[in-house]
């Protein structure tokens, strides 16, 4: 069967630069080798496409082949009683919960929205809001099938091939296409017991995260991105139990956004008006309630098409974990930066990350995060730079998942695993065959753009 491929302009869920690929839809393993066959043959670099919800441009590359993973979406396999459940890559997270759930069991880990596909989830290594108990998606993996450059199809996991699966978790695609996986799910209900507060400034969010970092198991507070003086870092903190026997009202029919919003719609008013009424929507005392496991898990995705609030322009999402001795220092910062900025944020979440991940390029280690969007207008170029700085100077690093232009010299001085990932590659892949605009701007094993 000859490989049909289909001219397409791809771009990350920010928004940003758009680059021209020609693009197949294998539905199997064997088609998707064909298509890298075809990709070889032709001198072409390819790349592994799930969601596009990747917020830069790791899942892009100009004059490449994309491999869409849409297709391959097929759930194998569940064993009740170890928990284990084997798939395609491209099973999204909102199938699992569609299919597990009502069984009694939930994904172990899940990243900000529902429609990351399995093998996205992998290839960034994705955390949740229960890192501090539950690790990151890898943590979970048994094993995966990788279609290599070479055309092999191989299975690796912690004791087969363990270069490579280090390679694959938080790899962003770079090791080989991932064709299935064997993970474990947790047990879980269909809903969450949710206590939320008012946080009155940086220094209680830090307070109430430590009480909460050993028993909790969610945790994730929202910031007033835009809060200065003695409210910096005001928010909402929130925690989250399994609610046992418990109903929650049902997920909400996701809102469309029809339109791009116009620029003064982002404005530092406008932004500074919501942000006072959603810090104001949970009572001084707080508040208990019981939530659909949607509602907590994946707020952003009762809009759909969210990022359109953003306008034409797109935005960046800056997201860096900074180790815990330095990170009340360096959230300040940053929090001071944007907060002085003309570039309004009204996203901005806190989270507490516990051990490192076991990529080579896993994003986690033991410390606070914190994620902003910063809409792409006059002077956000120059904000990156600076909150990227300042996450390099406390030994912090930032999420390959939501990068889009941080610099080489950052990378390399932030992830330590880097030469043992680019020896993998020397060895998996030595003609460059998997590559995206992401790994070129960074000059991953020397690969520049």
């Amino acid at each position: 069967m000859s490989v049909r491929w289909k001219d397409l302009r791809l771009t990350g869920w920010g928004r940003g630069p758009a680059s021209a690929a020609q693009a197949a839809r294998p539905e199997r393993a064997s088609a998707a080798a064909e298509a890298l066959a075809a990709a070889r043959g032709e001198g072409a670099a390819l790349f592994a496409r799930g969601a596009g919800r990747s917020y830069g441009d790791a899942a892009q590359l100009s004059g490449g082949r994309a491999l869409l993973t849409a297709r391959l979406d097929r759930i194998l396999a569940f064993d009740a009683a170890t928990a284990r459940v084997e798939c395609e890559a491209g099973v999204t997270f909102r199938a699992l919960l569609d299919t597990f759930v009502p069984r009694g069991f939930v994904p172990p880990v899940s990243p900000g929205t529902a429609f990351v596909t399995v093998g996205g989830a992998i290839a960034a290594d994705v955390h949740g809001k229960n890192h501090d108990r539950h690790g990151s998606f890898g943590d979970h993996v048994d094993w995966i099938d990788m279609l290599l450059a070479d055309g092999r199809i191989v299975r690796t996991g912690p004791d087969a091939e363990p270069e490579l699966f280090r390679a694959t978790l938080g790899g962003m695609g770079l090791s080989g296409m991932i064709l299935r996986a064997g993970f474990r799910l947790l047990p879980g209900s269909p809903a969450l017991a949710v206590h939320a507060r008012r946080i009155a400034n940086l220094e209680e969010f830090f307070a109430a995260f430590a009480a909460a970092r050993d028993s909790a198991t969610y945790s994730v507070g929202w910031v007033d991105a835009l809060a200065r003086g003695r409210s910096l870092g005001r928010g909402i903190f929130e925690t989250a139990e399994f609610a046992a026997g418990g109903a929650a009202a049902p997920a909400r029919k996701p809102l469309p956004v029809p339109f791009d919003l116009p620029a003064f719609a982002l404005s530092g008013p406008s932004v500074r008006a919501f942000n006072e009424i959603y810090w104001r929507r949970v009572p001084s005392a707080g508040r208990e309630d019981v939530r659909a496991l949607d509602a907590f898990f994946y707020p952003l995705d009762r809009l759909s098409d969210w990022h359109r609030l953003y306008g034409r322009r797109g935005f960046y999402q800056f997201q860096s974990v900074v180790p815990d001795g330095a990170a009340l220092p360096a959230v300040r910062a940053m929090l001071e930066t944007v907060a002085s900025g003309g570039n309004a944020s009204f996203l901005a979440v806190l989270k507490t990350l516990g051990s490192e991940g076991r990529g080579f390029l896993s994003f986690p280690m033991r410390g606070v995060t914190l994620a902003l969007d910063i809409p792409r207008s006059a002077g956000a170029d120059e904000l990156m730079k600076k909150l990227e700085r300042i996450s390099c100077d406390a030994g912090g690093r930032i999420y390959l998942a939501k990068d889009a232009v941080m610099s080489p010299e950052t990378f390399r001085a932030t992830y330590p695993g880097l030469p043992a990932f680019e020896a993998a590659l020397q060895r998996l892949d030595p003609a460059g065959r998997f590559a995206t605009d992401q790994s070129r701007r960074l000059a991953i094993g020397g690969r520049a753009a």
